[in-house]
This record gives structure tokens, C-alpha cells and sequence, in this order.
């Protein structure tokens, strides 16, 4: 996940929707000064088309599927505005300032994750 800029047009070869650069295509909230591509595929499995999300927006994403669940059941912005949590965090979002930021909590199923092999003092 990386912030981009807007005057790369290599970025907006493979972009979904016409106003990508004014809106945040999973909340549709006004972008801010950060905004971050979203590949609607996952790279690892062949993906190229993008959209521009909100930095939270992305987090919310990713903290909320791997990148199998998101090929294989969630890849375009309308299925995923339809999962139940997904939805309850756009309507949480919608009254936020574009460039509006809280830490994202990681998903059960994620919590955890790389822990298991530290090593004790």
C-alpha cells in the first residue's frame, strides 16, 4: 500500500470510474491530500485495475479480508459496499473529514498473526 500522485499518468491507465481522482470509489467521500490505489484483484493473483480509496478506506479493506477473499468473492467496489461490516464503516466514515485517519483494528482472524515465532528474552 502506497500513497501515489496524481500526475503519474502510468497510475491512471488502469483505473475504474471516471472521477477517480475526486472521490474515494468505496465511500465516495471527497479524497484529501492522501489517497492510495486500491488493486480490486490482488497483484499476486494477475490483478491491474486500480481504484483511489482513502488511506482508511484501504485499511479497512484489507484488515477485513485476506488477499485470496478478496479474489476470489470481493473484486469489484459493489460487493464489497454490500458485506455487512464493510458497510456499518462507510456509514461510521460518512460525516469524517477527506483526510480523516484512525488506527484500523486488525480482523480476529488476523489478530495475532506473526507472533507465534518471537522469540522469548
Amino acid at each position: 500500500m502506497s500513497c501515489q500522485s496524481l500526475s503519474d499518468p502510468a497510475i491512471h491507465r488502469n483505473m475504474e470510474g471516471s472521477d477517480h481522482d475526486s472521490r474515494c470509489a468505496l465511500c465516495g467521500r471527497p479524497l484529501g491530500e492522501r489517497r492510495e490505489r486500491h488493486h480490486l484483484i490482488p497483484r499476486r493473483f494477475g490483478g491491474s485495475r486500480t481504484v483511489w480509496l482513502h488511506p482508511i478506506c484501504h485499511r479497512k479493506i484489507h484488515s477485513r479480508f485476506d488477499d485470496r477473499t478478496l479474489a476470489r468473492r470481493f473484486a469489484d467496489i459493489e460487493t464489497l459496499r454490500a458485506d455487512p461490516e464493510i458497510a456499518a464503516f462507510i456509514r461510521w466514515l460518512a460525516e469524517k473529514p477527506p483526510d480523516f485517519h484512525r488506527r484500523t483494528e486488525p480482523h480476529a482472524r488476523r489478530k495475532g498473526r506473526g507472533t507465534r515465532h518471537r522469540r522469548r528474552c
